[in-house]
């Protein structure tokens, strides 16, 4: 049984520990909050954008602390499950590192190519693993054309175009701060460089055109260029000011024999399907392939599912891995420099 102790305690802490609830082979041992209420299981306050609202939760005698220190002494500790703010990503996952634990980090890796290195240095040096809390290719639609793309069922694959677009996030007071939590492509757009990164390999450069708010781009479209000119890439993300979508995400990935369709959005409050995944092949046929229940928390438990597998092998994942984290804020930043320039920027 792997120990687990998750290190704060905000929502996305809370997904992991109900989470942590569905997966064999693994356990919170452990909690570590500041906040008083939420030691004593008190997360009523908790509040999100998916997913079921906080509660009073029976933690089942795991362990309480106060501070990530006393969290990180725990001999019983096997791996830190680190849900802090971005900026605190990197010492806080070299602590954990160093006191020889596992670490599980949420995306993104970190706020800065400096400390996103140092932490796969630590790793590499500690001798434990660094995963890192990409969960988008665990979401169903997402799994569906990483296992195709991966089958060459349909041929190899010639491009396509990924959208995630949200309206301001007022719960979120640092979202705009580049030291904090480094704005909508370093916190949001992260989720589909990685999966570009994992599709297509690194790309040599990315031209991007958008709009700066203070430090951090607010919003940029994005063509990534490869080695092979042939695959065509594009990506739209950002911050738009209507608050009527609240959410938007979506794809369509191009392959020699298919295109693969999906779009997804948040509207006035509901959840609206606009696209089911959806396979058009050349024979004229458009196929809607069957997939999970649509919880959102059933694709963390899948990620998780994979950090037990490989926390008990010993062996790095292929999906969370440290190096792929830190391409994926690399492509970020390179966008953010193109847009800041105007013009196209190596990677």
């Amino acid at each position: 049984m792997i120990n687990v102790g998750i290190a704060g305690i905000g929502f996305m802490g809370m997904i992991h520990y109900l989470a942590y609830q569905r997966v064999r082979g693994a356990r919170v041992a452990a909690i570590a909050t500041r906040d008083a209420k939420k030691r004593a299981g008190d997360w009523r306050g908790i509040q999100g954008n998916f997913g079921p609202p906080g509660g009073v939760m029976e933690l089942g005698g795991a362990a309480a602390y106060a501070e990530l220190d006393e969290l990180l002494a725990d001999p019983k500790i096997d791996l830190v499950d680190l849900c802090l703010p971005p900026a605190l990503h990197a010492p806080a996952a070299i602590a954990a590192l160093r006191a020889g634990k596992h670490v599980f980090c949420e995306k993104p890796i970190s706020v800065t190519m400096a400390d996103a290195e140092k932490m796969v240095r630590a790793a590499e040096q500690s001798g434990k693993l660094l995963l890192i809390g990409q969960v988008l290719p665990f979401f169903p639609e997402y799994d569906f054309v990483r296992k195709t793309v991966a089958a060459g069922k349909h041929g190899r694959l010639l491009g396509g175009h990924f959208k995630r677009i949200i309206s301001h996030p007022t719960w979120l007071p640092d979202f705009y701060d580049a030291q904090k939590v480094g704005g909508p492509l370093v916190d949001l757009h992260v989720h589909d460089a990685h999966f570009i990164r994992l599709l297509c390999g690194l790309p040599r450069a990315v031209f991007s055109r958008g709009r700066m708010r203070g430090e951090v781009v607010e919003f940029a479209d994005t063509q990534l260029l490869f080695a092979d000119d042939a695959l065509c890439v594009t990506a739209a993300s950002g911050v738009i000011q209507q608050q009527g979508r609240a959410f938007t995400h979506g794809f369509e990935i191009h392959l020699e024999g298919a295109t693969l369709l999906y779009d997804f959005s948040v509207i006035g409050g509901k959840p609206e399907l606009s696209m089911p995944l959806t396979v058009l092949d050349r024979r004229g046929g458009a196929v809607r392939p069957k997939l999970g229940s649509g919880d959102p928390v059933e694709a963390f438990v899948a990620e998780i599912n994979e950090v037990v597998r490989s926390v008990r092998t010993g062996s790095p994942s292929p999906l969370l891995a440290g190096d792929l984290a830190r391409d994926a804020l690399l492509l970020c930043h390179k966008q953010t420099q193109s847009v800041r320039g105007g013009k196209l920027v190596k990677v």
